[in-house]
């Protein structure tokens, strides 16, 4: 099901205020369409951006490492906006095309390599426990 993104003048006043939060916390003057579609379900909205901001708010990694991350994953899952999003934000914290080139390269390798060590049930060593 493809949903028409709700825009800021058509929105509820909850959803506004979660678009109001989303542009002050990004410093930007508009919303992506990813939370615009969302806007449909305003407790889906709330509680995913309310996630948001906490996961990829400030913490033990860098905000660089943690859109990195997040496009390995969107990669894997084969999420085309979610790249597009996230290497975006990636690029706008400084990641370099050499840098996105060898994410792209090691993403990769470890979906080939963890679907051979699944496919061959390969027991973890000691070792690594």
């Amino acid at each position: 099901m493809s949903l028409a993104p709700i825009e800021y003048a058509a929105a509820s006043p909850r959803v506004r205020a979660v678009y109001d939060d989303i542009m002050a916390t990004r410093k930007v003057d508009w919303v992506n369409n990813f939370w615009k579609v969302l806007a449909h379900d305003p407790p889906t909205l709330e509680r995913l951006w309310a996630n948001l901001r906490q996961v990829m708010g400030p913490g033990a990694l860098d905000p660089l490492t943690k859109e990195l991350v997040y496009i390995a994953v969107s990669v894997t899952n084969n999420c085309r906006y979610c790249i597009a999003s996230h290497g975006a934000s990636a690029r706008a914290k400084g990641m370099t095309e050499a840098q996105f080139a060898e994410l792209l390269a090691v993403t990769g390798l470890a979906n080939e390599t963890n679907r051979l060590a699944v496919g061959y049930d390969v027991p973890v060593d000691e070792r690594f426990r």
